[in-house]
């Protein structure tokens, strides 16, 4: 590999950073080590002193680089709006496209990115081996996998592009009132979540479809390591799996980010139309109108999903679905990342779990007085990261189908 590889990133971009430190306190890679280099500007200059051929790329640079969570929390606090995040997926596609080194990584990095993710059925196989080892208890709670059921694994009940399960169709020509994108390991390991979301839908007087051949995966964990083009391909599957007008609707705040950022990664008419009927699950419920709930008493403390906050700016719509239901706390963070960051849990264990413990500790003194801490994450790498951390985390969907039965 090149040492002075220019990673073809928008000058404007980097410059616009003028080092003020604002972001320090919203960067949670920061927080835990209190290094420059793991700081938003610290990984700004050092994008800079490598795009302009002033130092090389040495293991110290991809150190920084792979030690980011982009949580972009650090956009939501700067006052000269500088893209980070698309900096950092720049940086990484960069080094994706020209060989870094990887060493064994490359191999299971290969075989989920390639050939698990965007094929469902390659996926379901998997999920239904880790259940007959969670049965021999070969599969230890700290990997964060949920406890998989036989019922949970069963199909799900929401029609396929367009047709009711009564065998007619839907209005519009066949077009739902909207759709419900299932993703790939949402669907694999948190399908109860994807039925508690349907319900909650059709409550609302919906008819809803999920996508046709095609829409599994939208590339969101594909970008976050640099691999574009594979990520542009699976974003092209994904728009033609829904066609029409209808609203797409997402329970993932990683993947409903991931949509609608796709006028950016395909930069075409078809995309950037697509990009604006993306809504994620609260925000859809809010606008869509009331449910009947009743108020159960509960106290909940609410997580915000870094990528539902700094990114899609709607996490004030869970709070609008739940208040009626429960009794709604937040965390004295300013909603810090929880570590979590897609495939980082795995690949950066200490420092995730170093992110992880503050967020508990945020998460157990908003809970105060309160007996048993039930947590509500819009995010399915969030839940499963404080699941293993042994907190009760529930999806705003699950929480709301409960309020329903209430």
């Amino acid at each position: 590999m090149n040492s002075r590889l220019p990673l073809g990133l928008d000058d404007d971009e980097l410059v616009a950073c003028v080092a003020c430190g604002l972001c320090l306190p919203h960067c949670p890679t920061y927080r835990v080590t209190g290094l420059e280099i793991a700081s938003p500007r610290g990984r700004i200059a050092a994008m800079r002193a490598v795009e302009s051929g002033a130092a090389p790329i040495d293991v110290a640079f991809l150190h920084a680089m792979d030690e980011c969570v982009q949580c972009r929390g650090c956009e939501a606090a700067c006052p000269s709006s500088v893209p980070f995040g698309h900096l950092m997926e720049g940086t990484r596609a960069a080094l994706e496209d020209h060989g870094r080194p990887r060493g064994l990584r490359r191999i299971p990095e290969w075989f989920a990115y390639r050939l698990v993710l965007p094929y469902p059925a390659v996926l379901r196989a998997l999920t239904w081996m880790m259940l007959v080892a969670q049965r021999l208890r070969l599969v230890p709670r700290r990997f964060g996998v949920p406890r998989l059921t036989r019922a949970a694994l069963r199909p799900l009940d929401v029609p396929i592009g367009g047709t009711v399960p009564s065998g007619g169709t839907v209005p519009s020509g066949g077009e739902p009132d909207a759709w419900l994108f299932t993703g790939c390991v949402m669907d694999a390991w948190l399908r109860d979540t994807h039925r508690a979301t349907a319900r909650v839908m059709r409550a609302a007087g919906t008819r809803v479809a999920r996508p046709g051949p095609g829409g599994a995966c939208c590339g969101a964990l594909h970008v976050h390591a640099g691999r574009v083009d594979d990520a542009r391909r699976l974003a092209r599957r994904v728009i033609e799996s829904m066609p029409g007008s209808a609203p797409v609707v997402v329970n993932s705040a990683g993947c409903g980010a991931a949509l609608k950022d796709y006028g950016h990664l395909l930069d075409t008419p078809e995309s950037e139309a697509f990009a604006g009927r993306v809504r994620d699950f609260s925000e859809w419920l809010v606008g869509a109108g009331p449910i009947e709930v009743v108020p159960t008493g509960r106290v909940v403390v609410v997580q915000d999903p870094c990528h539902l906050r700094h990114v899609q700016k709607a996490h004030a719509a869970v709070r609008r679905a739940l208040a009626p239901a429960y009794e709604l706390r937040d965390t004295d963070d300013e909603g810090l990342c929880c570590g979590a960051g897609g495939a980082y849990a795995v690949q950066q264990r200490e420092l995730s779990g170093a992110i992880r413990s503050r967020k508990v500790d945020a998460i157990r003194r908003a809970a105060a007085e309160s007996q048993s801490v039930v947590v509500a994450s819009a995010n399915p790498g969030c839940m499963l990261h404080l699941r293993a951390a042994g907190l009760d985390v529930r999806h705003p969907a699950d929480l709301l189908a409960e309020a329903l039965d209430a």
